[in-house]
């Protein structure tokens, strides 16, 4: 079980439990920007490093389990991290997944007096009003997400998924430190950064709370918990990567309408992984340096239960085996784990959040190369182009270890 030491006026030691890939990446990325050693584990078996001044944010893949088993994953992981300064449980920002059971599941294993719920993401158009969760002014389960194909929202209310918890809207963060000294559920609505960063400064104590959010509530926590200027800065370097390979898993029409746009570049071979050999055999003979490989654009047959993950995996193991890429970008909480473990990841050591709810670092494991991580439903048309042309850039800069 991880040491969890407590040192300083900030939060040194951080926590993050989430129920897939990309929301650990999301949600541990903006202390990376704040200046905290930042690193995602892909399962909360993994080997975590002592925890000291940084975060360890941990998949516990329960958005694919069923709800019994997510409830016992996510009650053990939060009693083995219940220590930690400060302790996130991440929710999807369009409420998928078995968001009230996690919820009651992490409360009880760290045993913290009161549960702060703030699911909104104002950059991406997430806001939270009187308790009911929308995306860009639509309750969610009126959405593209209420169809979602694996996981429908089908309640945007927060008060029906959870009639325990009281509803507190922004005006009324005065009474926040009476309402956790009293313990118990509180859902806060919120509509802008600025109404996070409000209800992250109303708190007293923030290791009596568990933090419930999506990534606009860890970006309001790091801001609010960056590390001291006093820590030793140093410089860290992310390669550049001349030929990538872009995953696309997710259906979600956003990350389609990034594909269409990627695959419009002349610098670029596509192909769907609809059969992975083949697939794999026309990107190897490929010129073109960025290489994508997606699941097909139209399905006319139900497939079997992780086999479209399986495929995609499969056709990135063989070309990185081959050498012929050397960074990643990869869209869809599901499909990015099936990838990662394929090729002997254990995680992601976390560099920075170039954009909202993206997070860039390099794998854990055998190859250590670049890899950006991104949501499906997150972003705009250019997004997939802009990932691919970071990768090729590299960067470097002073950081605080």
């Amino acid at each position: 079980m991880p040491r969890w030491p407590h040192a300083g006026p900030f939060a040194s030691t951080i926590a993050v439990l989430a129920d897939d890939l990309t929301s650990a990446g999301d949600g541990a990325a903006p202390f990376r920007r704040g200046g905290h050693r930042a690193q995602v584990l892909l399962s909360a078996s993994a080997t975590a490093p002592e925890a000291v001044n940084g975060v360890v944010a941990v998949d516990l893949g329960s958005r694919l389990l069923g709800q019994g088993e997510a409830v016992a994953e996510t009650r053990r992981a939060a009693q083995t991290y219940a220590g930690a300064d400060l302790l996130i449980k991440t929710v999807d920002s369009t409420l998928r997944g078995h968001v009230a059971a996690e919820i009651r599941a992490a409360h009880a294993g760290s045993r913290r007096r009161a549960v702060v719920i703030a699911p909104a993401f104002p950059a991406e158009g997430r806001t939270t009003v009187r308790g009911v969760q929308h995306v860009h002014g639509v309750p969610v389960h009126e959405s593209a997400f209420g169809s979602d194909p694996a996981h429908p929202v089908t309640s945007s209310d927060l008060t029906h998924l959870l009639p325990e918890a009281v509803v507190l809207e922004p005006d009324r963060l005065d009474r926040l430190p009476e309402l956790i000294e009293g313990g118990g559920l509180f859902v806060c609505s919120a509509a802008t950064d600025r109404d996070l960063d409000r209800l992250v400064s109303a708190a007293p104590a923030i290791r009596e709370v568990l933090w419930v959010g999506s990534p606009g509530l860890a970006a309001a926590l790091a801001r609010h918990h960056s590390r001291t200027a006093t820590a030793t800065a140093t410089t860290t370097a992310l390669p550049a990567a001349r030929h990538p390979l872009v995953v696309v898993g997710s259906a979600n029409p956003a990350t389609r309408r990034q594909l269409d746009r990627l695959r419009g570049r002349p610098d670029v071979a596509a192909v769907a992984a609809g059969d992975p050999l083949a697939a794999a055999g026309a990107l190897r003979r490929t010129a073109a340096p960025v290489r994508v490989v997606h699941t097909p654009d139209a399905r006319r047959e139900a497939p079997a239960p992780g086999s479209l993950t399986r495929d995609l995996a499969l056709v990135a193991g063989r070309l990185v085996a081959d050498g012929l890429v050397d960074g990643l970008v990869l869209t869809g909480g599901e499909t990015a784990v099936t990838v990662l473990r394929a090729l002997g990841a254990t995680g992601i050591d976390l560099y920075d959040e170039p954009e909202p709810g993206i997070a860039r670092g390099t794998l854990l494991g055998p190859r250590g190369i670049p890899v950006l991580i991104k949501a499906g439903g997150f972003g705009d048309d250019g997004t997939l182009d802009r990932l691919c042309r970071l990768l090729a850039e590299g960067d470097e800069r002073s950081t605080r270890a």
